[in-house]
């Protein structure tokens, strides 16, 4: 039963595409997240900028289709990257701000920042998710349609269908980019799905350096501050 219902649910996707909705939720906790962050990793207001972000995010979710097949022209994907790109510059600005009050030390760098750093550590997950999302192949709409046949990343399944209900049928969900991004930010590095184009690099580079920055830095003070 558990099977049936499992292949049900993976012909469908051929059939109409992927859920957009785990994008979706994903980039609203990465907006929620950032309301948690400590007053001193914030610039302006705290509400302002997440206010902004989930405007955005709400218009988003009304004009986009449940699935991927409905997506028609560029426009979701235009107002998806705008708001990707916004909710990354704040985790960057979070992230530096991070950085200098922990390498400072002294009293700007309390227990208030490690939980800010993993909240940050966990926004990183949630937004190179997202990314990953849409850029494999051109993004879920392009996967749907089968329009570009060559990866930004290599999967397990991929080298080895005959371990798939779907065999060579096969197409990674967001689940498998999520646990992708989990994966890379834990080991700070790829661990058994490989980037394979040059942008894919760059940003499972880059996730990882932030990644083991934040876990760096916030055990380090965690360190400091218990001895």
């Amino acid at each position: 039963m558990h099977l049936q219902r499992e292949l049900g649910a993976l012909n469908r996707r051929i059939r109409e595409g992927d859920p957009l909705w785990p994008a979706q939720v994903a980039v609203g906790l990465a907006i929620v997240l950032h309301l948690t962050l400590s007053d001193k990793l914030v610039i302006g207001p705290k509400w302002l900028i997440p206010a902004v972000e989930g405007v955005l995010l709400a218009t988003l979710i009304v004009l986009a289709p449940a699935r991927a097949s409905g997506i028609r022209g560029r426009h979701r994907r235009a107002l998806l990257f705008v708001i990707l790109g916004l909710v990354t510059l704040t985790y960057l600005v979070s992230l530096g701000l991070l950085v200098h009050y922990l390498v400072t030390g002294g009293n700007a760098g309390g227990r208030a920042l490690i939980g800010s750093g993993l909240v940050l550590w966990v926004t990183n997950v949630l937004l190179f998710a997202v990314v990953y999302f849409e850029l494999d192949r051109g993004g879920p709409l392009a996967r749907f349609e089968r329009r570009k046949s060559w990866p930004d990343f290599q999967f397990p399944q991929m080298e080895n269908p005959e371990f798939t209900p779907l065999g060579t049928r096969w197409m990674p969900s967001f689940l498998d980019y999520l646990y992708m991004s989990l994966t890379n930010a834990t080991a700070f590095s790829p661990t058994d799905t490989m980037p394979l184009t040059q942008l894919a690099k760059v940003l499972m580079g880059t996730q990882g350096t932030a990644a083991i920055v934040t876990v760096g830095l916030v055990v380090a003070r965690a360190v400091n501050i218990l001895s």
